[in-house]
């Protein structure tokens, strides 16, 4: 097993299906990680890509849900990514599961010298940093999975797009007051894109949403039902505690 230089804790992840290890400091996982593997709707003998996958949590999730399923983990900091070929390894998904070194943004060359090929992959999965760079963490790891400088969304998603097949889908977890610029950032590339709102408790506005969007499809954008993450006793929902415990599916298509 890899050794990082930072203190780590394990911590459980879908009830204890998986137990990941991760830094006690800078960025950690949570509920965003679970609901992206769940929305993302890979199946048995395809190959999904997470970008910025951190210690692997979403695409960890991903890979024990979907047996079958070969996932590639994409991380810039290569502590993290030691932790997360590591995760891999303690919970036997090493033999479907790779981890590659690489900033989202590095060049076509890089990519295909790792074995990642324009127009290859049938799903791409992504939590892009998505906070303003302002009072940014003096922690630079938690700045780095965080902060959003100009123009990150777009190199994102001009990634996703280089690397999806036609008709290949890209799935994401994005502010929900940023919605209108995820919106335009996808429209010249994608379509089909389905919007799922979250929201963390019924009458409170959506803090997060979930979006697919389908590589050079014409299919119209649709709006669905939200997710409620809890009660109005902080209890949570049942469907909240499907997904969040269980690994249930997240349906991103219009009933």
């Amino acid at each position: 097993m890899a050794a990082v230089a930072d203190p780590t804790s394990e911590d459980a992840l879908l009830g204890g299906k998986l137990t990941l290890r991760q830094p006690l400091r800078g960025h950690r996982f949570g509920h965003d990680a679970v609901l992206l593997a769940a929305a993302t709707s890979a199946r048995k003998g395809e190959h999904a890509i997470e970008l910025g996958a951190g210690v692997g949590a979403a695409g960890l999730a991903l890979a024990r849900r979907v047996g079958g399923l070969t996932v590639t983990l994409i991380e810039l900091d290569p502590d993290l990514a030691a932790l997360a070929r590591e995760n891999a390894a303690r919970n036997a998904l090493a033999e479907r599961v790779r981890v590659v070194c690489l900033d989202v943004a590095a060049p076509v060359a890089q990519f295909a010298d790792a074995g990642l090929a324009r127009d290859s992959v049938d799903h791409v999965l992504m939590n892009p940093p998505f906070n303003a760079p302002h009072n940014p963490s003096p922690d630079q790891a938690r700045r780095l999975a965080h902060a959003a400088s100009p123009g990150t969304l777009s190199r994102w998603i001009d990634t996703a797009a280089r690397l999806l097949r036609p008709q290949g889908v890209l799935t994401l977890i994005w502010r929900a007051d940023g919605l209108t610029g995820l919106v335009v950032a996808l429209a010249s590339g994608f379509g089909a894109i389905a919007i799922l709102p979250v929201y963390p408790k019924p009458g409170a506005a959506a803090i997060r949403v979930l979006v697919s969007a389908a590589k050079t499809s014409n299919a119209p954008l649709s709006l669905l039902p939200g997710l409620v993450l809890a009660d109005s006793d902080n209890k949570p929902s049942a469907q909240a505690d499907a997904i969040l415990r269980d690994g249930a599916a997240l349906v991103l298509t219009a009933p």
